[in-house]
């Protein structure tokens, strides 16, 4: 259904130090630079047919946040659902809601984070499910 994820970045080069990270974990190339149309700067991350990407924002306004908003990664493992946390906040994110690991009867292991402009990602591991 979904084609492409875009977020606001107010630092680009800051933003891609982070993804390249975290998602280089899920196993996503390094990410892509592109100049828009209107000379604003975005980097995409290409991976298993997505597509995630951050962007100055086209209307020279500040970045904002969608409150409310998550934008969940699936990962292949518990073990790389606690990579995907750590490696975010080792780059800059910021630990949130409770900690990684499974939720209610276990059939879901979940990571929060938010990154470093502020959007809230969510890792997602489903034990006997290929990610």
């Amino acid at each position: 259904m979904l084609n492409h994820v875009m977020v606001g970045s107010q630092d680009i080069e800051r933003a891609k130090r982070f993804y390249d990270a975290v998602l280089g974990v899920l196993g996503a190339p390094e990410g892509v630079r592109n100049t828009g149309p209107g000379g604003h700067q975005r980097v995409f991350w290409r991976h298993e047919g997505n597509t995630f990407g951050i962007t100055e924002p086209i209307n020279g306004e500040a970045p904002s946040v969608a409150n409310g908003a998550t934008i969940g990664f699936k990962c292949g493992s518990a073990e790389q659902l606690q990579q995907f946390h750590d490696v975010a906040v080792a780059h800059g994110g910021t630990a949130i809601e409770d900690a990684p690991g499974p939720r209610g009867d276990g059939s879901m292991h979940l990571a929060y984070v938010r990154d470093p402009d502020g959007h809230k990602l969510c890792g997602l591991y489903r034990p006997g499910r290929k990610a």
